[in-house]
């Protein structure tokens, strides 16, 4: 089968399209074979060395992918021909994948393959910081980072679907606020100066962030009484600091969110998050925003246009 392997840590330039044996499923696992693999930043600093977990060399890339069930062990409920959703920690970026039962998920009809390669681990990641770790109550406002990306606009739809109030999105340029709009943002500020206007109306509840750096201080300025910053990544590629007589002083709260460590350790835990997506799914209120598509040969372009902050919502590779 064909594949993406990288087997030297010198960023998307790295990946290259190689022909290679394909997987068996073992007991308790699934075969899929794959129409769309989801593209995301996390594969970029891997591609680097970078990211906080790093698979042994050589390796195939990606971590989601959609398609069809080729074959799989009885036991794990899925049969030839079903249309999933599946999580791995690498290897997605191949015409085929084997992966474990518990991180394979039923995709309903009306959801594309590529949409479906969009939705793991951005929409899971986002509903695990938004209802599982920053307890967001019905009419709570919501401020968003990066808002015109995958994570971004994924924050944007499962704040609205899951009871939030006004949603504001901070973006770098007007027409990355126009994607975010179109997400279902309520509104958009850019980034340069996003702190005076957001205190000007109020501030908010929640603060989204997948984004770090020098915002981080400005982000806790904005926040309520009883807000949470909820921490979510480092694309700005400054890991932030806090001074913590900021929370006290002002009763708010710094909240990690580490999606991967907690869910992957409890089993069954990701199969209930997908379960409160779908129904939402299916009425339409969760769609990914698509971004880019590009062929799996083509993985070190998709790679690079992630690395230069060229996309808007979730780049894709089509297989």
């Amino acid at each position: 089968m064909k594949a993406i392997q990288i087997s030297r840590l010198e960023g998307p330039k790295a990946a290259e399209l190689i022909d290679t044996d394909a997987p068996v499923a073992g007991e308790g696992q699934v075969l899929i074979d794959v129409r769309a693999a989801g593209v995301s930043f996390p594969d970029v600093l891997q591609s680097r060395g970078l990211y906080q977990t790093q698979p042994p060399m050589p390796y195939i890339p990606g971590a989601e992918v959609a398609g069809e069930v080729v074959a799989a062990d009885r036991s794990t409920g899925f049969k030839s021909g079903d249309r999933v959703a599946a999580i791995r920690a690498a290897g997605a970026f191949a015409e085929q994948v084997v992966a474990q039962a518990d991180m394979v998920f039923p995709l309903p009809d009306s959801i594309s393959f590529e949409d479906g390669a969009s939705l793991p681990l951005n929409y899971l990641t986002v509903y695990f910081s938004l209802v599982e770790r920053g307890q967001m109550a019905e009419g709570e406002s919501v401020l968003i980072h990066g808002a015109a990306g995958g994570v971004g606009t994924a924050g944007i739809q499962v704040a609205k679907a899951f009871g939030a109030g006004r949603v504001i999105a901070v973006t770098s340029t007007a027409e990355k606020g126009a994607v975010a709009l179109e997400a279902g943002a309520d509104e958009f500020v850019l980034a340069e100066g996003f702190k005076d206007a957001v205190k000007a109306d109020g501030g908010v509840d929640i603060v989204l962030d997948p984004v770090g750096g020098d915002r981080f201080t400005d982000s806790l300025r904005c926040l309520k009484d009883d807000g949470r910053l909820l921490v979510v990544g480092f694309a700005d590629g400054q890991i932030p600091t806090v001074k913590v007589n900021r929370l006290l002083l002002n009763n708010i709260s710094v909240v990690g969110v580490g999606w991967g460590a907690y869910a992957f350790t409890r089993p069954g835990h990701v199969r209930k998050e997908w379960d409160a997506l779908v129904p939402h799914l299916k009425s339409g209120a969760l769609r990914p925003v698509s971004g880019t598509t590009f062929p799996l040969a083509e993985a070190a372009e998709a790679l690079a246009f992630i690395e230069d902050r060229k996309a808007t919502g979730k780049v894709v590779l089509t297989i």
